[in-house]
C-alpha cells in the first residue's frame, strides 16, 4: 500500500513579456501549446495544465486549428484550464477592484470558450500576495489558492498547507509549492525523486513540473522517465493531476490546518518602486477607467445613451489587466517591455477618455444654455457622496485680451459667488490668451455640478500677497484657529504642521533623502533600504535662476508663487548630485489638508530617492491600504507595500497623520521616521550574483526612471478614528477625480438626475457598471474601517432605496433591476445569491 500520493501538475510557465516583447511571447505560446497537445495525444493519462486567458486569446487569434484541438482536449480531460484569470498579475500593487476584473475577464472567457470554471486560483510567480485576495477569491467561486513566492526564508508560515483568512473572515485553502513551478529539461524525474526523499512521511503531495519562464512544458523524455518512476515506486502513488484534484483530496483528508491571517510578503521589495513610470501610468488608467465606467453607467441608467460602451470598456480593462503582469508592473522587465507597457496603458487611457467624453456630453445635453457673457463650467462627481473639492481648470475666453487691464475670472453657482483665484496657465504665451482658475466648491453626489464663470476687467492681475510677516528671510508661516504650517525659508521643509490638536510630524519633514542602492531591479537579497548617503538641499539663488531658465541672475530657492482666497502655493528648489527636485506646497485658505507636488529630474545611479517624515515622540504605528483592506505595516525598517494611502496612528484615541498619493507604493518605517519610496535607478532586468557583476563594465547601460518624474501627496491630520474613517474616501476623491469641462450646452432638455447616493460617512463605491447579463446596474461597495454598519443606498433617478448591512471590511455587490426597481445581492461574478433583497 503506497504511503504517499503525489499529484504531478505539469505546466509551462510562460511569461507573455519579460526579457522579450509580447510578440515573442505569443510565438512561444503557439509552440508550447502545440507541443503540449501532441504529448497529450501521445501519452495516455498525461494532463497538461495551463492558465492565463491572454495566451489562449493569442492561440484563438493566430492558430485557430490549434485552439479547436485544445478545446477537444479540455472536453476529454487531457488539458486542464488552470487558475482561470486573465494572467498572473502582480498581487500587491493593483487595486482590489482591478483584481476583480482580472478574474472576471478570465473566468468569463474560459466559461464562454471552454465551459469550465476553475476553483483553485493559481499565481505561481508573483512576488507576494495581499491578504485582501482571500475575500475576492471566496466571492469569485474559488475555494483554494496555489502559489510559490515568497519562500519560507522570506515569509515563514505555520505550514505550507494552511487556511488563509481574509480581512472580513473569509477563508480559502492555500498551498505554497516550495519546490517552485518548473523543472529543468529532462530533469522532472529527479525533481520528483528529490521530493520523495525529503518528504518520506508526507501522505499527500503536489509537485509542479515542466520547463518554464519562456514556455516549454513537458518533453517526451520527461514523460517517459516519470512513467518509469511511477511503475517502479512501491511507497508512492504518482499520478498526473490538476490543482483542483490535489486540493479536493487535501480538504477531504481531515487534517487540521493552521490559520494564517496576514499578507504573504515580502519578496523583491525593490519592485514596489522600480520602473515608477509604469506604476504611475497604471494608476492613472485605473483611476480614469473606473471613473469613466461610473460615468458611462450613469448616462446609460438615465437613458441618455442608446448603448452602454461595453466592448470599449472591456478592451480598456484588458489593456489594464495585461499591464498588471508580474514582470511588467513590478518593473522587472527589459526596456522594450517598459515602452510596450506604456503604449498599452496609453491605449487604455485613450479609450477611457473617449468613453468618459461620450457620457459627459450625454449628461450635459439637458443643461440650460449659457447666458450672455457667461461660460458654464461642469464638474461631474462620479462618487455617491458629496464632498468639498478644489477645482482647477483652464478655459478659452472669447478672444485674447490685447487691451489694457486684466480679465479676472469670477465663479458663481446658482447666482452666488464662489471663492476663486486665477493662477498661471499651462501655456507660456506673452499675451493674455488662456485662463486658469482655481475655486473651492461642494460637489453633489453622482451628478453634474454646474458653475458659471464671468470675466471682469480690472486694472491688473492680483499679485500673490505674502502670507507671513517674515518677508523674504523668515520662515513662511500659515496660522489660524485649528491650523498651523511652517515652511522653513532656509530648509524648504515642513518645520511644523498642526491640524486641530493633532500634531504628528517633527521639524524637517518631507526631506528628500538619497539612499544607497544597487542595480538589482528586484532587490532579491534586500529587505530594507535605510543607509542614507546624502540628501537634497536648497539650491543657491544663482543655481535656481539657471535651472529655471531665467535671465535674472538670482532667484530665491523658497518663494510664494500663487496666493488668493482659495490657496497659497509655495515653491522650493532642491538639488543633489546631478539631480534637481521642485517641491510645491499647496496650502488651503480653509481646511487643513496640504497638497504637495513634486517634480524630480532624477539622474543618479544605484541610488534610491525617499521622502522622510520624522515623527514627534510617541507610540506610532503604520497602516496602509491594500487590495480591499487595510493592514498594519512593518515598523522595523523593512520595506513595505501599500496602495493609495498610508496612516501614522498613535492609538485609537490619539492623533493620526494620513498621506494619500497618486502612484507611490513603497515605504519604510522604523518607529520614528516614515520614508516614502519615490524612485530607484537600477538596470533593466538585472539580478545579483556573487560570481558575476550585475552589469557590463565596458558600455553605457540604461537605467530606470532617468529624467523627470512627478508625484502628488495630500497630507491631513486629526483624531485617529476620524482620519481612518475618512481616508478611504479621500483617496478615491483625489485619484478618481471629478471631470471638469467648460461647455456651452444646446439646452432643450432638463438636467440629469443624480444616479446614486450612499448614506454613510465611510463606505465607498468601487464600481458602478452595467451588469454582464441584462440591462441592470451593478453596485460594488466596500466597508473600509473594520466596523460593522448599516448603509442606506438610494437611486434617485429610479425612486428606489434599500439598506445593506456590512460586516467589517466586507465587499458587497448589489444588482439593481430598473424595471422592477428591485435590489439583489450577488457575488463578484455578478451571480445572484440565494437570499435576495
Amino acid at each position: 500500500m503506497p504511503k504517499t500520493k503525489v499529484h504531478l501538475v505539469c505546466n509551462a510557465h510562460l511569461d507573455p513579456v519579460w526579457l522579450w516583447e509580447w510578440e515573442e511571447g505569443a510565438a512561444e505560446t503557439l509552440a508550447t501549446f502545440r507541443t503540449a497537445a501532441d504529448l497529450s495525444d501521445e501519452f495516455p493519462g498525461f494532463v497538461f495544465n495551463h492558465n492565463e486567458a491572454i495566451l489562449y486569446r493569442w492561440v484563438e487569434a493566430y492558430e485557430p486549428a490549434l485552439f479547436r484541438r485544445i478545446r477537444k482536449l479540455v472536453r476529454r480531460g487531457r488539458w486542464h484550464i488552470m487558475g482561470g484569470w486573465h494572467l498572473q498579475p502582480d498581487c500587491n500593487i493593483p487595486a482590489g477592484e482591478s483584481i476583480v476584473r482580472q478574474i472576471l475577464l478570465g473566468r468569463s472567457y474560459f466559461k464562454e470558450r471552454f465551459g469550465v470554471a476553475p476553483t483553485t486560483a493559481v499565481n505561481l510567480d508573483p512576488f507576494g500576495h495581499s491578504r485582501g485576495f482571500v475575500q475576492i477569491l471566496a466571492k469569485s467561486g474559488y475555494d483554494s489558492y496555489l502559489f510559490c513566492r515568497p519562500s519560507p526564508a522570506e515569509c515563514p508560515l505555520p505550514a505550507e498547507e494552511f487556511v488563509w483568512s481574509g480581512f472580513d473572515g473569509s477563508r480559502v485553502l492555500a498551498v505554497r509549492a516550495t519546490a517552485h513551478y518548473n523543472s529543468a529539461l529532462g530533469r522532472a524525474r529527479a525533481k520528483v525523486e528529490t521530493w520523495l526523499k525529503n518528504n518520506p512521511e508526507t501522505p499527500l503531495g503536489l509537485i509542479l513540473w515542466g520547463v518554464g519562464d519562456h514556455g516549454g512544458g513537458a518533453s517526451r523524455k520527461d514523460l517517459a522517465d516519470l512513467a518509469a518512476l511511477a511503475a517502479e515506486s512501491r511507497d508512492a502513488l504518482i499520478v498526473h493531476s490538476t490543482p483542483e484534484a490535489y486540493m479536493r483530496e487535501l480538504a477531504a483528508s481531515g487534517r487540521e490546518l493552521p490559520v494564517f491571517a496576514k499578507s504573504l510578503n515580502p519578496w523583491a521589495p525593490g519592485c514596489y518602486t522600480s520602473m515608477a513610470r509604469v506604476k504611475q501610468a497604471h494608476r492613472r488608467l485605473e483611476n480614469e477607467l473606473f471613473a469613466a465606467e461610473k460615468t458611462a453607467a450613469a448616462a446609460f441608467a438615465l437613458g441618455l445613451t442608446p448603448d452602454y460602451p461595453k466592448d470599449a470598456l472591456d478592451e480598456a480593462f484588458r489593456d489594464m489587466a495585461s499591464a498588471e503582469f508580474h514582470d511588467i508592473l513590478p518593473g522587472s522587465s527589459i526596456e522594450a517591455a517598459e515602452e510596450s507597457a506604456l503604449r498599452l496603458l496609453g491605449h487604455g487611457r485613450e479609450i477611457a477618455a473617449r468613453v468618459r467624453a461620450g457620457a459627459f456630453f450625454a449628461l450635459a445635453a439637458g443643461e440650460a444654455p449659457a447666458r450672455e457673457g457667461e461660460i458654464p463650467v461642469f464638474v461631474y462627481n462620479p462618487h455617491p457622496w458629496a464632498f468639498d473639492a478644489v477645482v482647477d481648470f483652464e478655459f478659452e475666453p472669447v478672444e485674447p485680451n490685447t487691451e489694457d487691464g486684466y480679465l479676472l475670472p469670477r465663479i458663481s453657482r446658482s447666482g452666488s459667488d464662489v471663492g476663486a483665484q486665477p493662477e498661471r496657465e499651462a501655456s507660456n504665451l506673452c499675451v493674455e490668451w488662456r485662463k486658469r482658475v482655481v475655486f473651492a466648491g461642494r460637489l453633489l453626489p453622482s451628478r453634474l455640478n454646474r458653475f458659471d464663470c464671468r470675466l471682469e476687467r480690472v486694472a491688473a492681475r492680483p499679485g500673490p500677497p505674502a502670507p507671513d510677516a517674515g518677508g523674504t528671510t523668515g520662515d513662511i508661516v500659515f496660522a489660524r484657529p485649528g491650523f498651523e504650517l511652517v515652511i522653513g525659508r532656509t530648509t524648504g521643509l515642513v518645520e511644523r504642521y498642526r491640524a486641530g490638536e493633532a500634531e504628528a510630524l517633527a521639524p524637517g519633514a518631507l526631506k528628500p533623502l538619497v539612499i544607497e542602492d544597487d542595480a538589482d531591479c528586484w532587490s532579491m537579497k534586500e529587505l530594507s533600504f535605510r543607509k542614507a548617503v546624502g540628501a537634497f538641499t536648497l539650491l543657491s539663488p544663482a543655481a535656481c535662476a539657471s535651472f529655471c531658465g531665467l535671465t535674472v541672475p538670482a532667484l530665491a530657492p523658497v518663494r510664494v508663487i500663487e496666493a488668493g482666497p482659495v490657496r497659497t502655493v509655495v515653491e522650493a528648489l532642491f538639488g543633489y548630485g546631478r539631480s534637481v527636485l521642485v517641491m510645491r506646497y499647496k496650502v488651503p485658505a480653509r481646511g487643513s489638508e496640504i497638497e504637495v507636488d513634486l517634480r524630480v529630474r532624477w539622474a543618479e545611479k544605484d541610488r534610491f530617492l525617499k521622502l522622510a517624515l520624522p515623527c514627534r515622540p510617541g507610540a506610532w504605528r503604520l497602516w496602509g491600504q491594500v487590495a480591499y483592506g487595510r493592514e498594519e505595516l512593518f515598523s522595523d525598517g523593512r520595506e513595505a507595500v501599500a496602495q493609495k494611502w498610508l496612516a501614522l496612528v498613535s492609538g485609537e484615541t490619539g492623533p493620526a497623520l494620513t498621506l494619500v498619493n497618486d502612484g507611490i507604493y513603497g515605504a519604510d518605517f522604523d518607529g520614528r521616521e516614515l520614508r516614502l519610496s519615490l524612485l530607484r535607478a537600477p538596470a533593466y532586468a538585472a539580478d545579483p550574483d556573487a560570481a558575476r557583476a550585475m552589469r557590463e563594465a565596458d558600455r553605457f547601460i540604461p537605467r530606470h526612471d532617468q529624467g523627470e518624474r512627478s508625484f502628488r501627496l495630500w497630507i491631513s491630520a486629526g483624531p485617529a478614528r476620524e482620519r481612518l474613517e475618512r481616508v478611504e474616501r479621500e483617496a478615491l476623491e483625489r485619484n478618481e477625480t471629478p471631470f471638469v469641462l467648460p461647455f456651452s450646452p444646446a439646452g432643450g432638455g432638463r438636467p440629469a438626475a443624480p444616479v446614486l447616493v450612499v448614506d454613510d460617512p465611510a463606505v465607498v463605491l468601487t464600481a458602478l457598471k452595467k451588469s454582464e447579463a441584462g440591462r441592470g446596474l451593478v453596485l460594488r461597495l466596500f466597508e473600509p474601517t473594520g466596523r460593522a454598519r448599516t448603509v442606506g443606498i438610494e437611486l434617485p433617478f429610479a425612486s428606489a432605496r434599500t439598506t445593506a448591512a456590512f460586516a467589517p471590511f466586507e465587499i458587497k455587490t448589489i444588482l439593481f433591476d430598473p424595471r422592477r426597481r428591485a435590489f439583489r445581492e450577488a457575488d463578484l461574478l455578478e451571480r445572484p445569491l440565494e437570499k435576495g433583497r
